[in-house]
C-alpha cells in the first residue's frame, strides 16, 4: 500500500469526453492526520451528472479542478483510521473520487454502511443510493402522482427511469417509457412492466410526438424527464391540463457543442402545467424513509433493480461513456478493487 492510481481530469471536455481529457496517474498515498481515515475504494458510481462536474459552468456543485481525480460516489473499506467512529475493516459510502484510495474526514460525506443488510453491497449505489432515492422522491414528491395518471418517462431503461416506471405502476399509473432500440423497449415491458414503450431511434420531434399521441391520445399527466432535446419537446406537445413535469436530467444535451433547449415550453401556459427541477441532495435527511419503502417493494418482488458493473480503473472512460451511448444495462458501476 504505497501508491494510489487516480483517474485524473486533464482538460475540460468539449462535447463528448475523449481519452485525451483524462489520464490514469499514480501518486503517493498521503499520511493521515487526526480525524482522517483511509478508504480502499471497491466500487465507484458512474452517473451523467459527472459530465456536468467536468465543465466549468456554474452548477449545484463546484467543477472538478483540472489535475484532480474525477469526483464520484464510492463504496470502500477503511484501511487505516485516525478518526473516531471509523474502524479498520468497516465498509463506508461517500462522495470521493475514481481512485484506489481516498482520504475521508470526520464531518464529511462518508458514512458507515452494513454490507450484510442488502443483497449486494453495490445496492448502496443503486436501489438504496442516489439512484433509488432520486426515483422515489423525484417521482413521489416532485411529480405528485395520482391513481390513474398517465406517466411518460424518458431514459426509461436507465437506472433512474426504470425504477420510476415501476414505482408508477405500483401506485396505479399507466406508464409510457421512451428508450433507444428494440431490445431496451422490450425490456421496459417484459422486465419493468411498462404499459407502452417508444423507441426514439430514427425519430425526429414530429415522429416522437405522433408516437406519444398514438398510446396517449388524451395526453399525459406526468413527465419524468431524463433526456431533454426533441424527446422533451415531444412530451410537451402531449400535456394534459395541470400536468406536472419533474426535470431530473438532460443527458442528450450534456455533450452538445452549443446550447440547446426546449422549444415547446409555451405548452406549459396552454395547459397550466408546471415544471420543477429535482436534486436528490434535498432529500438526504429522508433517505431512511425512501430506503425502507424501496426495500419493501424489492423484497416483495414488485420492484427489480439492474446493475451494470465494468471492472478496472483503466476502463473508467469507456464505462462512463456507456451512459451516453446507451449500452449499459442498469445502474453503471465501476469495480475498482
Amino acid at each position: 500500500m504505497t501508491s494510489n492510481r487516480q483517474f485524473i481530469l486533464k482538460r475540460r471536455p468539449d462535447g463528448a469526453p475523449v481519452a485525451a481529457d483524462f489520464a490514469l496517474e499514480t501518486s503517493a498515498i498521503p499520511a493521515l492526520e487526526d480525524g482522517q481515515f483511509l478508504i480502499r475504494n471497491h466500487y465507484a458510481s458512474l452517473d451523467p451528472a459527472q459530465r456536468g462536474w467536468m465543465s466549468d459552468a456554474e452548477s449545484y456543485m463546484p467543477p472538478i479542478p483540472l489535475g484532480a481525480p474525477v469526483r464520484a460516489t464510492t463504496i470502500g473499506v477503511v484501511e487505516e483510521s485516525r478518526a473516531e467512529g471509523f474502524a479498520k475493516g468497516q465498509w463506508v459510502l461517500g462522495l470521493n473520487a475514481i481512485e484506489d484510495y481516498s482520504v475521508g474526514t470526520l464531518g464529511g460525506f462518508t458514512q458507515p454502511i452494513d454490507p450484510h443488510a442488502v443483497p449486494s453491497v453495490t445496492n448502496y449505489l443503486s436501489l438504496f443510493g442516489a439512484v433509488g432515492m432520486t426515483a422515489y422522491f423525484g417521482f413521489i414528491d416532485v411529480c405528485e402522482p395520482m391513481v390513474g395518471d398517465v406517466v411518460l418517462i424518458s431514459g426509461a431503461a436507465g437506472a433512474v427511469g426504470s425504477l420510476v416506471g415501476q414505482i408508477a405502476k405500483i401506485l396505479g399509473c399507466t406508464t409510457i417509457g421512451i428508450a433507444g432500440g428494440a431490445e431496451k423497449c422490450a425490456r421496459l415491458k417484459d422486465r419493468y412492466g411498462f404499459d407502452h414503450a417508444i423507441d426514439y431511434r430514427g425519430k425526429d420531434m414530429a415522429a416522437l410526438d405522433a408516437a406519444i399521441k398514438a398510446v396517449a391520445p388524451d395526453g399525459v399527466d406526468v413527465i419524468f424527464e431524463n433526456v431533454g432535446g426533441d424527446i422533451l419537446d415531444a412530451g410537451l406537445m402531449n400535456l394534459r391540463h395541470g400536468a406536472r413535469i419533474g426535470l431530473c436530467g438532460l443527458i442528450s444535451e450534456y455533450n452538445a457543442p452549443s446550447p440547446v433547449g426546449a422549444r415547446n415550453i409555451w405548452q406549459l401556459i396552454v395547459h397550466r402545467a408546471s415544471i420543477r427541477g429535482l436534486l436528490v441532495a434535498d432529500y438526504v435527511g429522508r433517505f431512511a424513509e425512501g430506503g425502507a419503502k424501496m426495500g419493501e417493494w424489492a423484497a416483495s418482488g414488485r420492484l427489480v433493480v439492474d446493475e451494470h458493473i465494468d471492472e478496472g480503473l483503466d476502463n473508467a472512460l469507456p464505462a462512463f461513456m456507456r451512459l451516453f451511448e446507451g449500452s449499459n444495462q442498469g445502474k453503471m458501476i465501476l469495480k475498482i478493487a
